[in-house]
């Protein structure tokens, strides 16, 4: 086991200085080693990447439970787990890419992130996507609950509460297109911070698109009727 972790911690610092697309030839010489001795060990690539991806991708989810046990409310709860996502992701683009590029995530799809078992038809799911999609599970569940507290302490409706389950699905596609946008955008005067883009992030999801320190209720209503032809 111990053989094992050096690998994959070999990979890590290999895939940061060479990129996602290093090949297993040029992840082992990186590494100081051979590349039937990464394929002995893991498989294939897939099998590499799966296994940074629980390494990466479990530390990002230990965070991120740290960042939500800290805060004292939802929005700061979300603002912190936001910038955890965009932190990590940000310290090392070429590895988050690596462990994440064939685990898209359709947040209208899996039944997984329920907790649900899967249809018995279904193709089991394997590699870095399984890994991913029990971390969005895991996330999803973090979201879900504080976000039932706060609907329910503002008298929202049975409805509501129903659909709550909705929203962490969305938020969580949101984060993660826009920071992949982000992480992908080149460095000129007129990319955001990652500070900025972790508070625009969470006053997106929390009150929608508006200018800062605009009123999110302002103009949510029925417009005013006016003298028009129908008046």
């Amino acid at each position: 086991m111990e053989r094992r972790r050096e690998l994959i911690r070999a990979a890590r610092h290999a895939v940061h200085r060479l990129g996602p697309d290093a090949s297993m030839e040029d992840i082992a010489a990186a590494a100081g080693t051979s590349k039937p001795v990464f394929y002995r060990y893991f498989g294939d690539k897939a099998g590499l990447q799966q296994a940074m991806g629980e390494v990466v991708i479990g530390r990002m989810q230990a965070r991120l439970q740290e960042a939500a046990a800290s805060a004292t409310t939802p929005q700061q709860g979300l603002h912190a787990m936001v910038s955890v996502y965009l932190q990590m992701a940000e310290s090392s683009p070429h590895v988050y890419a690596f462990v994440t590029r064939d685990g898209p995530f359709d947040p209208s799809v899996p039944q997984q992130l329920h907790g649900d078992p899967a249809p018995a038809d279904a193709a089991p799911e394997t590699g870095s996507s399984a890994v991913l999609h029990d971390f969005f599970a895991t996330v999803t569940a973090m979201i879900e609950a504080p976000l039932r507290g706060h609907l329910s302490a503002s008298a929202g409706s049975a409805m509501e509460l129903a659909a709550a389950s909705y929203w962490p699905r969305a938020a969580i596609g949101m984060v993660r297109a826009a920071g992949e946008r982000w992480l992908a955008a080149p460095d000129d005067p007129t990319k955001p911070s990652r500070e900025l883009m972790t508070s625009l992030l969470t006053q997106w999801l929390l009150h929608g698109v508006a200018p800062s320190g605009a009123d999110p209720g302002a103009g949510s209503g029925p417009p005013a009727p006016t003298g028009g032809a129908a008046g």
